[in-house]
């Protein structure tokens, strides 16, 4: 999973939790909140009503009464004020039940104990606790809005801001490691960014890169020189052994140790050789412009290799169309890479076997595919078969496991894939898949 995506998750959940939680707690704080505001309600109307005594007396209200009481037309609100006697308590905001009119209702109510001409009033102001919860559900629903209208414009803004604190990120990967192609040539420049760990995760990427790039141009280049260098005194010693072998008192103990040395350089020689073919191919010296029939190429193939499966009584069936063309490549590398795979093909494969060679168009690839009925591989090895000098266990007589390796550095000169399908006893089928820009339109 991407880090946006993880990032984006967890915003969302995060908000999600949020709301659920906001939910939850809503219709408490939604009471909480109104009955602070009633309680508040009823000290202003506490105010007022002591400023009326003050500016005009009790009178207003008592008007020659001993007491004084007055309700709403809904009984949602009353006042009353009535002697105090001798006991004076402080300002109390309680829940009670009051009977109004034979209906016993619950009041909300502030009692206030003043002095007035040397007397002693109790105020009551009261208001019904139905009235009080009478706009709980339309506030919680304007709350639930206002939070969702936050909670997604939140999210949009985490998102926009995460996306453009984790660009320069995205720009490293793609960048420096998904459409970078072994080996490195192009030079791509450090990117723009304030963050200093971004600046230090494309700087140390570039470094490394870097010291990669040094260390093939280093291996590649030993390789070529190494190669040139084994080749001059392989083969004076290759003439120098043929010479001996002419002369005519040479016993035969003696011809049969230098025929033994002979093949021994011989392979020696392969190997040079080999591995000069892949310095070229990695040095970049095969140009890439021909275009050919790979139904024409297998053909040219089997003419050289047509005797050896005379050898094991081998089948073999081209199945590739003959109207499909491949553009971009280089004739000869690719030669030799089906070369190499249909050499394999006949040497492990059984005796009376068949190799067959098939094509496919699917979506926008071709695939090549060769099949052997063979001894097939390991599922061990199957996965280092294109290694260099990986020797794979499957006959007496091994190669040094630079076959597959030439195949493997002609696809990547090529930028093409390659796979591999192999069980034990049964046979292999080596898979070329080129590009469908490759393809020729006809």
């Amino acid at each position: 999973m991407k880090l946006f995506t993880k990032l984006t998750l967890f915003i969302t959940l995060s908000k999600t939790a949020i709301v659920l939680l906001f939910i939850l707690l809503l219709p408490f704080l939604v009471d909480r909140i109104a009955s602070q505001y009633n309680d508040y309600y009823l000290k202003e109307q506490k105010k007022k009503v002591l400023n009326v005594i003050r500016k005009n007396g009790v009178e207003i209200y008592l008007q020659g009464e001993n007491s004084y009481g007055s309700y709403t037309m809904l009984k949602e609100e009353y006042i009353s004020l009535e002697p105090a006697g001798k006991i004076i308590l402080p300002d109390t905001i309680a829940t009670v039940r009051r009977v109004v009119e034979e209906d016993t209702l619950t009041y909300r109510v502030l009692s206030h104990v003043f002095f007035y001409d040397s007397s002693r009033y109790i105020l009551e102001i009261g208001k019904t606790t139905a009235s009080i919860g009478q706009y709980n559900r339309p506030l919680q629903k304007m709350a639930l809005y206002v939070l969702a209208g936050l909670i997604i414009f939140t999210i949009l803004i985490d998102l926009v801001f995460t996306r453009l604190i984790l660009r320069p990120l995205g720009v490293i990967i793609k960048t420096k490691l998904v459409d970078r192609k072994f080996p490195f040539k192009e030079y791509i420049p450090p990117i723009q960014t304030s963050t200093s760990d971004f600046k230090y995760l494309d700087d140390s990427l570039i470094e490394l890169i870097g010291r990669v790039k040094d260390a093939f141009e280093k291996e590649r280049e030993f390789t070529s020189n190494a190669s040139h260098e084994l080749m001059t005194p392989l083969s004076i010693l290759q003439n120098k052994m043929e010479n001996l072998i002419m002369e005519p008192e040479l016993d035969e103990e003696l011809h049969q140790k230098i025929m033994g040395m002979m093949k021994t350089l011989n392979r020696l020689k392969k190997i040079v050789s080999s591995l000069l073919f892949i310095s070229r191919i990695e040095n970049d010296q095969f140009a890439k412009s021909d275009v050919f029939s790979i139904h024409t190429l297998i053909g040219e193939i089997m003419e050289e290799l047509g005797h050896r499966l005379e050898d094991k009584r081998l089948s073999f069936s081209n199945q590739l169309a003959e109207n499909v063309k491949l553009q971009g490549l280089n004739h000869d590398l690719i030669f030799q890479l089906f070369y190499n795979l249909l050499n394999n093909a006949i040497r492990y494969n059984r005796q009376d076997g068949q190799i067959t060679i098939t094509g496919q168009i699917t979506g926008d690839v071709y695939k090549v595919i060769v099949t052997d009925t063979g001894i097939g591989i390991s599922p061990q090895e199957i996965g280092t078969i294109f290694n260099r000098f990986k020797k794979v266990v499957r006959t007496e007589n091994e190669g040094y496991g630079l076959g597959l390796s030439i195949v493997k550095t002609i696809a990547e000169y090529h930028h093409l894939q390659l796979e591999a399908h192999s069980e034990p006893g049964k046979g292999t089928a080596f898979v070329v898949i080129f590009p469908g820009s490759m393809l020729v339109n006809n």
